[in-house]
């Protein structure tokens, strides 16, 4: 009988045990994610999946650069399955390193535009942000503009600001022009841009719109939503600013304004390929898509979600139409050629 017993209590110990490691295998599902973005809307995103799937997000931060490179220094050693970026032409660098796999995904098609995704299906834009004039209505006639070429005009001599020369925006920007103007005329125009800056450049897009209220310029080159979350800053100065300047969409009768993306993809050596597809059609979902241009104010790429009630304010504009990929084709020669001109 005693040994029956024994049995019995041992037996019954071993199922326990075995029924543990059973619910700790099949809850245990994670992805971790490379992001270069730092915005409470991601976080509040990544949350709402973790709620909805089960599958926790483990986020590691950093700029694209380091991310880019570390992806690459841990080879098929890396813990990361997704990798995001706030670049088509950082998200290129990636994908030309062999750092990212194809994803064919219906959802993904469904959900994201051909145009905001890549053309192999590495990378697939999440938001989009327009490159604009931002401007002092009290300096500045609406008429007086109409392209970026435009702005390095004699009447604009000191009176344009912008971000320096290693910031990918402005790279990106450049290498847009590359690809429609080619290098002997966008190297023209970065050279005639530099020449009209009213100051070296310094800061972020946010310190350009402060400094043209402040009356250095009158004309700043930057991305919409710092708009948005200026005008919704719980400082003040920012706020007014926000509330002050005015924006433009430059080259709408030519080629288009200048748009990029943040875009996810998949990595090479993704251990949790699957849940890591799952994690990026949720986040080009209406929902998602939604809280994008709500709480960031940045474009939805989602055909049917709407945008914020401040981009609206702005009216429509027309986009480039140009691949994004060339972004990163012609990177290199956008940053080389910035520093010939002396754009610092």
């Amino acid at each position: 009988m005693r040994k029956s017993l024994i049995f019995l209590l041992v037996f019954s110990v071993m199922l326990v045990l075995a029924g543990c490691q059973l619910g700790t295998s099949s809850s245990d599902r994670s992805i971790t994610v490379y992001s270069e973005r730092h915005y409470d809307t991601d976080q509040y995103l990544f949350d709402l999946f973790e709620q909805e799937t089960g599958i926790e997000v483990r986020v590691i931060d950093g700029n694209a650069d380091q991310l880019i490179n570390r992806l690459d220094n841990e080879g098929e050693d890396t813990e990361a399955d997704v990798l995001i970026i706030a670049d088509a032409g950082r998200l290129h660098r990636a994908k030309s390193m062999d750092l990212l796999q194809p994803v064919h995904s219906d959802v993904l098609f469904n959900n994201i535009p051909a145009n905001y995704r890549d053309e192999d299906n590495m990378w697939f834009g999440l938001t989009k942000r327009a490159r604009v004039l931002v401007y002092h209505p009290d300096r500045v006639d609406p008429s007086e503009l109409s392209t970026y070429e435009a702005l390095t005009e004699p009447q604009f001599k000191g009176r344009v600001v912008t971000r320096t020369s290693t910031n990918i925006y402005n790279q990106s920007l450049m290498a847009s022009l590359i690809e429609i103007m080619g290098e002997t005329e966008a190297k023209a125009f970065a050279a005639g841009l530099t020449a009209n800056f009213a100051r070296t450049p310094a800061g972020n897009d946010r310190d350009q719109a402060k400094y043209v209220v402040e009356g250095g310029a009158d004309i700043a080159i930057m991305n919409t939503y710092y708009i948005g979350r200026m005008m919704n800053s719980s400082d003040r100065f920012e706020q007014e600013v926000a509330n002050t300047v005015k924006v433009f969409f430059p080259n709408q009768n030519t080629s288009g304004t200048h748009v990029n993306v943040s875009a996810a993809g998949v990595t090479k050596h993704a251990n949790h390929s699957e849940d890591a597809i799952k994690f990026i059609e949720f986040l080009s979902s209406e929902t998602a898509q939604s809280k994008f241009a709500s709480a960031n104010y940045e474009y939805p790429v989602h055909v049917n979600v709407e945008i914020d009630d401040l981009l609206a304010s702005w009216g429509d504009f027309t986009a480039q139409s140009i691949p994004l990929s060339v972004l990163g084709e012609h990177s290199y020669r956008a940053a080389v050629i910035m520093d010939e001109v002396g754009w610092e």
